[in-house]
């Protein structure tokens, strides 16, 4: 009970963190902070509007809005709430690809590496009582691979037995330290990055259909596509020095 209350005590706490910085934006003079309500888009019309809100901010008030954005990505990573494929597609769109991909890759890994802890320190007895068997299955997997757990975590974040939310909540449990839980998430979770935000910024520089087959265009698809095969690579390569594991 304790455990529940704890949880339920930082929950709120950032949300209201969350609430005060949306709230509290800096004043623009664009019609488009008057139309658009700032929210987690669930659509990709909610999306555009929230992206077009967050540009005219930032023209002015970078700073304000990379805190905003890094807050609202670490919330939903630490509480795992779904819908990190919309947040990486903003920050393709607000910061270009390769700062948004290193800012995703960082955000991703920490707040994970949050969730790890609030799993550790009041989540056990919760993951244990509901989700034994999952629990179990993933455990017998850490033992197997134990000479070469890095490589495993890297197999299970590139193709995951289970969601990531439960493998954030699981992660302390089955005791993977937390240095090595960090680094597996921010390398295993590189191409989806990449492959979102890259998505994201073809998708705000796009003002009509000439501009999809443009050279610059073909490129970047030609670009994503090659990251989509790094998985396979990188699984081969493990595969190839643990053949133990077999996800079913």
């Amino acid at each position: 009970m304790a455990s529940v209350l704890w949880i339920t005590v930082i929950f709120a706490a950032a949300t209201c963190y969350i609430y005060i910085l949306s709230i509290n934006l800096p004043n623009i003079d664009h019609k488009a902070s008057k139309n658009t309500t700032l929210k987690f888009p669930q659509n990709i019309e909610e999306l555009n509007d929230v992206t077009n809100l967050l540009q005219d901010y930032k023209a002015n008030h970078s700073t304000y809005v990379l805190l905003l954005y890094a807050s609202a990505y670490l919330y939903k990573q630490t509480f795992a709430i779904p819908g990190s494929f919309f947040v990486n597609l903003i920050g393709g769109a607000l910061f270009g690809t390769w700062p948004s991909f290193l800012l995703a890759c960082l955000l991703s890994a920490t707040g994970a590496s949050c969730c790890f802890l609030l799993s550790k320190y009041f989540g056990k007895s919760f993951i244990k009582n509901y989700f034994p068997n999952k629990l179990q299955l993933l455990e017998d997997k850490v033992e197997e691979n134990m000479d070469s757990l890095f490589f495993f975590l890297l197999f299970v974040r590139l193709f995951p037995m289970s969601p990531n939310w439960f493998l954030n909540m699981a992660a302390p449990i089955i005791n993977v330290p937390l240095h090595l839980f960090f680094l597996s998430v921010f390398i295993g979770l590189m191409p989806y990055n990449y492959i979102c935000v890259e998505t994201g910024n073809m998708l705000s520089s796009i003002e009509s259909l000439d501009d999809i087959f443009s050279t610059d265009m073909m490129l970047k698809l030609i670009g994503v596509a090659v990251v989509a095969l790094i998985p396979g690579l990188l699984i081969r390569k493990y595969h190839q020095r643990t053949p133990k594991v077999h996800v079913e």
